[in-house]
């Protein structure tokens, strides 16, 4: 089997298991917290994106590895793990936490779908062994921030739309 199909199959099935996993675990867990809670331990997920920088360090990744590839994973991760952050800290200040956690979703799922864009662009398949290191991230760790971050948009446009409490609060979903 090529290294590009054992890749392909890596990618895809590494959905399987955390989509198990949260359906059964975090997905009811979650549902019993308040939206916001619920939306601070996503956030906290997400904070340790700043690990995508390990995408820049030399010896940790092969030398073959596309830096347009390289370049874009590390920094959009941590664009997201920043902006996860600066959730976390504004959580006192609810229009700013709304507004953060909004902002790292947003990055965070567009930093993921260009990273598949380019990942089929640039034949990452071929040049799996290239990540070195971090072969693990997109097999392991990305599905569970993708779903995560499907989720919260979801809740977050849920949110947006549903028809305001008398208090003014946006309705719990």
């Amino acid at each position: 089997m090529s290294t590009a199909t054992v890749f392909d199959i890596h990618l895809a099935v590494g959905y399987v298991p955390w989509l198990l996993c949260f359906f059964v675990y975090i997905l009811p867990w979650l549902k019993l917290m308040d939206r916001f809670e619920a939306h601070r331990a996503i956030a906290t997920l997400h904070s340790f994106r700043f690990f995508g920088l390990v995408f820049l360090v030399p010896g940790v990744i092969g030398p073959n590895l596309p830096a347009g590839f390289a370049s874009f994973a590390a920094y959009g991760d941590f664009a997201t793990g920043l902006l996860a952050m600066a959730a976390l800290l504004t959580a006192r200040m609810r229009p700013l936490f709304w507004a953060f956690a909004t902002a790292f979703n947003l990055v965070g799922i567009a930093d993921i779908l260009v990273d598949y864009y380019h990942g089929v662009q640039l034949g990452l398949g071929a040049l799996a062994g290239e990540l070195g290191a971090t072969y693990a991230i997109p097999i392991i760790y990305v599905p569970i921030l993708m779903i995560t971050h499907v989720l919260a948009l979801n809740w977050l446009a849920r949110s947006v739309l549903a028809p305001s409490r008398a208090n003014g609060v946006a309705a719990a979903l």
